[in-house]
């Protein structure tokens, strides 16, 4: 990674992290313990690359710093949300996550499920206040839009397709692989990408073009995740790894082999920086963010 990049990265995060902190609800009264798990599940950990990526596409169309980083806040919020569920017994059974128990083997795992459930339900509730900005008609796409890339047609939509195929007899392919990887993990940082444009009022070209860019950078991004879940170790990852070959999971690197997988994710990455072309220098980091997508090892 480039010094510039992660120094970059580095700045994000620590302000989105303190964001999260003054939005999450704080530890206090009866319902305490669910603050905990939702503070627990989303702070003091992660990449934040797709909070990164709303400032990111921000950027370009003079959005308000705050405002950019609330939905940044949001975002990583539902993205906590679906690791917290995914982590659960009943769907990847994970004990390791970012480096730590996961949210239910360190809550229980009723609680973990309604720690998930109110982290999706804040996120919502923050993209819809004033505070994020001024226009209703803004707050009100931002909403649309993350509902869309969540729901039934977006990351929940995903999970049930990769729930199916662990049950499923037939081989996949790199369509029916392609299609539970651009749901399951694309369309959030699709959203991610393309909520700068919408705080901007962009023009439609330039929202399309970060919308592009989002979704093949999100394609790359699972095949690296799938490449480091069969070549990389825990400590690296922070969570265990070499569980998709082991369940039986549909994915690129099961289907074409290491080389081939990793070969698309180039050409993925390649197309996702041309995407960027009307930006010009302005797109710079989310160039080298979309490089490093591939290079990384945790």
């Amino acid at each position: 990674m480039s010094a510039v990049l992660a120094e970059a990265l580095r700045e994000a995060a620590a302000e989105i992290e303190e964001t999260l902190d003054t939005l999450l609800p704080p530890e206090e009264g009866p319902e305490a313990k669910l603050a905990a798990a939702m503070r627990y599940a989303t702070l003091g950990g992660g990449k934040r690359m797709r909070g990164f990526l709303v400032l990111e596409s921000a950027k370009p169309f003079g959005v308000a710093r705050a405002s950019a980083l609330r939905v940044a806040a949001a975002i990583e919020m539902l993205h906590a949300y679906s690791l917290v569920h995914d982590d659960l017994p009943a769907m990847d059974n994970d004990d390791l996550r970012r480096g730590k128990p996961t949210t239910h083997i360190a809550f229980g795992e009723a609680t973990a499920i309604l720690a998930g459930d109110a982290l999706q339900a804040h996120a919502f509730a923050i993209l819809a206040d004033e505070d994020t900005h001024s226009d209703s008609a803004v707050r009100i796409e931002l909403v649309r839009r993350l509902a869309i890339a969540s729901g039934p047609r977006g990351m929940c939509g995903g999970q049930m397709l990769d729930m199916l195929a662990e049950e499923s007899n037939e081989p996949p392919t790199e369509a029916s692989i392609g299609r539970l990887q651009l749901l399951k993990t694309g369309k959030l940082i699709e959203f991610s990408a393309e909520a700068g444009a919408i705080l901007g009022k962009a023009a439609p070209q330039q929202r399309h073009a970060l919308c592009a860019y989002g979704r093949d950078l999100g394609a790359a991004f699972q095949i690296a995740d799938d490449v480091l879940d069969a070549t990389a170790t825990a400590a690296e990852t922070g969570k265990a790894t070499g569980k998709d070959a082991g369940a039986g999971k549909a994915t690129l690197v099961g289907l074409l082999g290491l080389d081939r997988a990793r070969a698309q994710a180039e050409r993925l990455v390649a197309q996702a920086r041309e995407h960027l072309d009307s930006l010009g220098e302005r797109a710079d980091l989310l160039r080298m963010l979309a490089d490093y997508t591939i290079e990384r090892r945790s």
